[in-house]
């Protein structure tokens, strides 16, 4: 079995906080149960995706606000933010505010593009600029600039009974520091390290340069390049911050009937692991289930894995509350041990 280069040092885990539409409090309850959970068993990182206009979280940092008042020490991310949908200023607001709640524990994620359906929706969103909005980059850089301190306004000082600054309050200095970028592209991981950023990656990459009839591409050796690319422009270099993002389930304690659920569910989303999808050439990575030794073994072969000493591990869509204990308990008491992971480390 290949050794990695580094023992695993944070262990986390995404998920993306499905609800009843007739009871969205209790999907939103057991979300918060779950990040919770996750603190008792030792999580370095509790992480929840955007879901907009769907039956899955809509507003993290309002979710991950009432996590920050239930529990003390995990760190609470996105992953990610699609800033498509979002006012980089009124976000760096929500965001410094949530970590100050926190003790600064807060790990933002983001990622660029237009919102998805945006033909369909843009009358709702942006009813007045929809044709002149920028989705790109720019975006980026000014939330980070913004949440870095740099001034929103020309004008601060005493204006009657009230005082103005010119920068975002509140301030948080160490926040701009814990901004993550979920990059799935070698330029998106260039920006990323250029703009002293940590990565996210996770189970869907771009093929770029894939030709076809050359053979399947390898999704690991393209994550490598990203994570390779992003160090080689990161002031940080080989030191900078990556976090390792693929679907895996491990079944020690699992039942006969959730191992059979959990190997349908894999083997029903790994056809399109066999080539590139759609327009953007999306390469996707197979699930990973099986025990901890086996997800031990297969992750240590991996190539990008091999570079990174964190993990943000996806919880599968659509399992119910009691999967996802027996998945992260494995995770936290078996499969974290086999990767090198301690508690606390």
């Amino acid at each position: 079995m290949p050794s990695p280069s580094r023992p695993l040092r944070k262990l986390g885990f995404l998920t993306i906080g499905l609800f009843d539409a007739a009871d969205p409090g209790r999907g939103h309850e057991s979300t918060l149960e779950i990040i919770e959970l996750g603190e008792r068993l030792g999580f370095d990182t509790a992480w929840l995706r955007h879901r907009h206009l769907q039956y899955g979280i809509s507003s993290p940092v309002a979710v991950l606000a009432a996590a920050s008042q239930r529990t003390h020490r995990i760190g609470l991310g996105t992953a990610v933010t699609p800033l498509g949908w979002e006012n980089p200023l009124r976000l760096a607001e929500d965001l410094a505010t949530v970590d100050v709640l926190s003790g600064g524990r807060l790990n933002p994620g983001v990622s660029v593009g237009p919102p998805m359906h945006y033909e369909q929706v843009k009358g709702a969103l942006y009813p007045d600029t929809a044709d002149a909005e920028d989705f790109g980059y720019e975006r980026v850089r000014r939330l980070v600039d913004l949440v870095r301190g740099k001034p929103a306004t020309d004008f601060s000082g005493v204006e009657g009974f009230e005082v103005f600054s010119d920068v975002v309050q509140p301030q948080s200095p160490s926040l701009g520091r814990r901004l993550w970028y979920g990059a799935g592209s070698l330029g998106s991981a260039r920006w990323a390290g250029e703009h002293g950023m940590n990565l996210l990656t996770s189970s869907v990459v771009k093929a770029e340069g894939a030709a076809d009839g050359d053979g399947p591409p390898d999704f690991a050796e393209i994550q490598l390049s990203h994570i390779r690319e992003f160090r080689a422009h990161h002031p940080d270099g080989d030191a900078a911050r990556v976090s390792h993002g693929l679907v895996v389930i491990p079944t020690d304690s699992a039942s006969p009937g959730q191992r059979a659920k959990y190997a349908r569910y894999a083997a029903g989303r790994l056809p399109r692991t066999a080539s590139p999808q759609g327009p953007a050439k999306l390469l996707f990575a197979p699930d990973l289930v099986g025990t901890s030794a086996e997800l031990a073994e297969r992750l240590h072969a991996h190539a990008a894995f091999r570079e990174v000493d964190e993990v943000a591990f996806a919880l599968p869509f659509t399992f119910e509350h009691e999967d996802y204990v027996q998945i992260l308990t494995d995770m936290a008491q078996r499969l974290g041990p086999a990767l090198g992971w301690r508690p606390g480390g």
